[in-house]
């Protein structure tokens, strides 16, 4: 890609849009991690999550009694980045807040997409700063599209938490709301076996997690470790029979069904005092025994 940024790291490459701040290609050990877009499918790779996460009612937010149209994931994934810092192995993307992105969101804020990569690894962080003269709600997220399979293989792939967790996720009802109804998962104990078919009704979002980190894991010795900062929710999202699992690491998540209320009030956002910062994200190791070649 020409507009890609090129990242490389002992033989290991990373592409990163400006666009969205966009990880578009991260190539590991020599293992291709992230799919191959097709728009025929889906048309994005790693969408930047920021300053909701999820749907909101209607398409639509309240802060201090007037309505936003802030929808799906909010905006910073259809926003062009600016780079901040740029070395071979490390990028930071900042966006600032404009005309365009106050008439969905009025707040002044400074918003960063870190990448870092490593032999066989990769963190990606999200860094929230509050320039306005008022607290500021966010939520943010990752939401990359790895490969499943991953690496090739052809064994039963799985989720491997670091600790048990409840098997029961949220039913996401009409126009992406949570509903307090819940679904049981195949999860037992920390291990959820992944077929496509559970991803037929929609993502599978774990909150609250006990974990800290987990595996995608692809039942031939290889695995992709993912360690959480400062991320307490986790989605898991494909179109079946699609190529990819999305890995999403989440602050927030998207507005319950019984939810009308300010974005302040609204459950699972972060409020971020004048002139604080925050950061949140997640590190990425592939990983593979020496039988797995």
């Amino acid at each position: 890609m020409s507009d890609a940024i090129l990242l490389e790291a002992d033989g290991d490459t990373a592409e990163i849009l400006p666009f969205g701040a966009e990880l578009s290609a991260w190539r590991a050990e020599g293992v291709d991690m992230i799919w191959a877009k097709d728009p025929k499918i889906w048309d994005q790779t790693a969408p930047i999550l920021f300053p909701v996460v999820g749907w909101t009612r209607d398409g639509k937010v309240t802060v201090e009694g007037k309505t936003y149209p802030l929808a799906l994931h909010g905006f910073a994934w259809k926003k062009r980045f600016e780079i901040a810092e740029r070395r071979a192995d490390y990028l930071r993307l900042v966006l600032l807040d404009d005309a365009e992105t106050h008439a969905l969101y009025p707040f002044a804020f400074r918003f960063e997409v870190e990448f870092q990569l490593r032999k066989g690894g990769l963190d990606n962080h999200l860094i929230v700063t509050n320039t306005d003269a008022k607290p500021l709600p966010y939520a943010c997220g990752l939401h990359p599209a790895f490969r499943w399979p991953l690496a090739g293989s052809t064994a039963e792939h799985a989720i491997v938490f670091e600790k048990d967790e409840d098997p029961n996720v949220p039913i996401i009802g009409p126009g992406g709301l949570f509903s307090k109804p819940v679904r049981r998962t195949p999860l037992e104990g920390n291990r959820l076996p992944l077929e496509p078919q559970m991803f037929a009704r929609d993502a599978l979002c774990f909150l609250n997690l006990k974990s800290r980190s987990l595996a995608f894991d692809n039942g031939a010795g290889a695995r992709l470790k993912v360690r959480l900062d400062d991320c307490p929710h986790i989605g898991f999202w494909t179109l079946p029979p699609a190529p990819y699992l999305c890995i999403e690491p989440w602050t927030g998540y998207g507005d319950p069904e019984d939810f009308h209320g300010d974005l302040y009030q609204k459950p699972s956002m972060r409020i971020l005092q004048p002139g604080e910062t925050a950061r949140h994200g997640a590190s990425f190791a592939f990983e593979r025994s020496a039988a797995s070649g």
